[in-house]
């Protein structure tokens, strides 16, 4: 398998994720992928999917719009948007993802990059006003 047919093979798992599709992770990914993003950083294809069912457990109607994608010389990136409800309010994240594949396509390593503090911290109620506050005053 190519590094572009295991990317859109990924990337359509990602914009069509459910609650029912998670158990197809370990067909996609190594037994010791590893995944980062702004508030984990763990190894292994059970912890990531135990990462999902929580996110389908704790917000409401979370969804992946991948946007773009790439392949690089030595990874390849998704480009997304996460649209998801929490306790009545809307949030849109959007975030880039790197992405590694083993010869036969499987995933290694997955490591999404996003601002966490201009799209979830700044948001939040009394640490944003501080966190605004802060950024205004190192703007240049």
């Amino acid at each position: 398998m190519t590094r572009e047919d295991a990317l859109t093979r990924y990337a359509r798992f990602y914009a069509e994720m459910s609650p029912d599709s998670i158990g197809k992770l370990p067909a996609l990914c190594s037994a010791q992928v590893r995944f980062r993003d702004p508030f984990n950083d763990f190894t292994g294809v059970d912890k990531m999917i135990a990462l999902f069912e929580e996110m389908y457990r704790e917000l409401e109607a979370p969804r992946f719009e991948v946007t773009d994608r790439a392949v690089g010389t030595e990874a390849c990136y998704l480009r997304w948007t996460m649209y998801f409800r929490r306790k009545g309010r809307t949030w849109k994240i959007l975030g880039l993802s790197e992405i590694h594949f083993d010869e036969a396509g499987r995933v290694t390593a997955h490591f999404d990059h996003w601002d966490s503090g201009s799209q979830f911290y700044a948001r939040l109620p009394l640490l944003g006003g501080v966190i605004r506050w802060i950024a205004r005053k190192l703007a240049v």
